[in-house]
């Protein structure tokens, strides 16, 4: 059994990282538009390779049907990204160790207030 289900190729780590800059873009104008300073939150949000690389997690997540995965699947699909794209090696390592959680978006936010 593998950690891996059938994903459709991803594009290039450079369209990746310019279509997750523009979701970081996205983010930080809908706090500051909400009224929020950006120097309170923006050591907060993720780096564009650490978006990137939760964007790949969650693909596979759903690939799997949206089964949370455990610890050690979590480690394995993780360092998965960092083979498939060693220049996202430095991001995976700062996510590996706790579960990435989302603090940047306002959804959550309010969940866990």
């Amino acid at each position: 059994m593998s950690d891996r289900p059938p994903l459709p190729r991803r594009a290039s780590l450079e369209v990746l990282r310019a279509e997750a800059s523009d979701e970081l873009s996205v983010l930080i104008e809908e706090r500051i538009r909400d009224g929020e300073d950006p120097w309170d939150f923006m050591e907060d949000l993720p780096s564009v390779d650490e978006l990137v690389v939760l964007t790949l997690r969650a693909e596979n997540i759903a690939a799997d049907g949206g089964n949370r995965p455990t610890a050690a699947r979590n480690y394995r699909v993780l360092r998965q990204i960092s083979l498939d794209y060693p220049a996202l090696t430095r991001a995976v390592w700062r996510l590996l160790g706790s579960e990435p959680h989302r603090t940047w978006d306002a959804s959550v936010r309010v969940e866990a207030s």
